[in-house]
């Protein structure tokens, strides 16, 4: 590959990756089908061990996305939450703490939001069931025994997910709340197999919301990646 084809290449790998962000306002305008099709169609290229794809996807917009949404909120106020994959605030570290804490000082700062308005902080929770206002969400499933190793690969293809949204000029947010409520998604999408990892909701960006102007650091190269020589 020639120098300038190969900076060319790179320099569009940079500005997909670091262009992609966490969206949480929408517009009400839906994606058109045949792109929502080849998003998702282009995230089925995403690598997985031995090639098992061990993913099942579930998209939902129109009637389907507000039956969901009540069903999700109603199940949020009865406080009826369902965890296929364990959670836990001790999985995180100090450091990861730290992190998460900067983040959330930077989101609710931009929605007006004091650190200790713990009402406040829980009615935007409640709202975000509602996927952000974003006409779609998908819900990714990890199948076979659903372990760590296969949701992975889940993983994986999440991050091919969102890449290829970000190619066609769909926005996204990534919402670990939505997993709390596996059983309420499986009732109203009639899914049998796998357990949910993850929602992403999808859409257009509110371009004018201050939510979505919210920047996001990362921690140093050094910090995350050591290199042997």
């Amino acid at each position: 590959m020639s120098e300038p084809a190969f900076t060319e290449l790179s320099g569009y790998a940079e500005k997909l990756i670091r262009g992609r962000h966490a969206t949480r306002a929408f517009r009400p305008d839906p994606v058109p089908d045949d792109t929502v099709r080849a998003v998702f169609s282009l995230a089925g290229s995403a690598p997985s061990n031995s090639n098992a794809q061990p993913w099942r996807v579930e998209v939902v917009g129109g009637a389907r996305r507000e039956r969901l949404a009540r069903a999700l909120q109603t199940a949020h106020a009865e406080r009826r939450t369902s965890v296929d994959l364990p959670y836990s605030e001790d999985m995180y570290t100090r450091v990861h703490q730290e992190r998460r804490a900067a983040f959330g000082a930077g989101l609710y700062g931009a929605l007006g939001i004091v650190a200790d308005d713990h009402a406040a902080r829980a009615a935007y929770d409640a709202e975000s069931l509602r996927f952000y206002g974003a006409p779609h969400a998908a819900f990714l499933f990890v199948t076979g025994d659903g372990g760590p190793r296969l949701a992975a690969d889940v993983g994986a293809y999440m991050q091919t997910l969102l890449l290829a949204m970000a190619a066609y000029g769909v926005d996204s947010c990534p919402q670990g709340l939505l997993s709390f409520y596996a059983d309420t998604v499986r009732d109203e999408l009639g899914v049998t197999e796998g357990r949910l990892l993850v929602g992403v909701s999808f859409g257009y960006a509110d371009e004018d919301a201050p939510v979505n102007r919210v920047a996001t650091g990362r921690a140093a190269l050094e910090a995350t990646t050591a290199f042997h020589s």
